[in-house]
């Protein structure tokens, strides 16, 4: 069975630590470097590598990973819909939310409209998100949201106390952590260098969807 883009992609991080480190990354490093939610989703990337006779795993040790096969990486796909795998899914870049203050509303609130379109492997996020937006900012950077990164967002109007969400005050969006107490609704950043969001009974308030995970471009 042909490898998906992430595994190749983890196969590749796999060689290059070893090559530069002499050791391969550990489950937990592999899912943080590709802003995986847990390390399941990492152990499950890893098991299918080892079906697919790439790598070997040795149990019993922490970074038990021999790498058996080099990655080749595929040609890029030509700029047309490629077919949806099971354990993929297609999802629109909408454009870019604010970790900071909110940016201002640009198309349906999102600005700079739609990027592209990609197709990524589901197990990244979770829930499955129905589309990304490119973070600016670093209030969410205690989150370990990071300016540039790409955001999984699923639609919702409705989220609980202490969930990440995408939220839409007077016509601006931004990701911040929602917080009901006794001083009303607030939108918290993960940076102390950044202030709540105070949200006031007459503003226009929305919650636009719920964070689902992260992809982290290379820097």
């Amino acid at each position: 069975m042909p490898l998906t883009d992430v595994q190749t992609a983890i196969l590749e991080l796999i060689a290059e630590r070893i090559e530069a480190e002499g050791v391969p990354p550990s489950q937990t490093e592999i899912a943080r470097a590709f802003g995986f939610k847990s390390v399941r989703a990492a152990q499950y990337h890893l098991e299918a590598l080892e079906a697919a006779g790439a790598i070997e795993r040795l149990p019993g040790k922490a970074r038990g990973l021999r790498l058996l096969q080099a990655p080749v990486r595929a040609q890029p796909a030509l700029p047309l819909v490629p077919p949806v795998e099971d354990d993929a899914v297609r999802l629109p870049v909408l454009g870019r939310v604010a970790a900071g203050q909110p940016i201002g509303a640009g198309n349906e609130g999102f600005d700079a409209g739609g990027e592209a379109t990609v197709v990524l492997d589901r197990h990244l996020f979770h829930p499955t998100p129905d589309y990304l937006l490119r973070v600016q900012g670093d209030s969410m950077r205690d989150e370990a949201i990071l300016d540039g990164d790409l955001i999984g967002v699923r639609r919702t109007r409705d989220a609980r106390h202490g969930q990440v969400v995408i939220a839409r005050v007077d016509g601006e969006i931004t990701v911040k952590v929602l917080h009901f107490g006794s001083e009303g609704l607030r939108l918290v950043p993960r940076n102390p260098a950044h202030p709540p969001i105070e949200v006031a009974e007459d503003q226009d308030f929305a919650i636009e969807g719920l964070f689902c995970g992260l992809l982290r471009p290379a820097r």
